[in-house]
């Protein structure tokens, strides 16, 4: 079976985060790569539930603007944001 290269652009930081958890599972990046897609194609679909951010459905969009239109018309109180770590 003739082999092909997939390069992928991931953050640094999980990049090494993936690598150590394959070397604790006894595999490599490539092997793990290799799995996901096998199974991709055997199931026909991704091994994994994605679905949207609730954060940005319609409703919530549709929440904070009025939010913001409160604000601009001097109802409520504006906060900072606070980060936390």
């Amino acid at each position: 079976m003739a082999q092909s290269t997939l390069s992928v652009r991931v953050d640094s930081e999980d990049k090494k985060t993936f690598e150590a958890f394959c070397d604790q599972v006894g595999m490599n990046a490539s092997v793990a790569v290799n799995m996901f897609v096998k199974t991709v194609i055997r199931e026909q679909r991704l091994p994994f539930e994605v679905k949207a951010d609730p954060f940005y459905s319609a409703a919530n969009m549709e929440r904070l603007e009025r939010s913001v239109q409160q604000l601009h018309e001097g109802k409520g109180t504006e906060h900072e944001l606070i980060e936390v770590d």
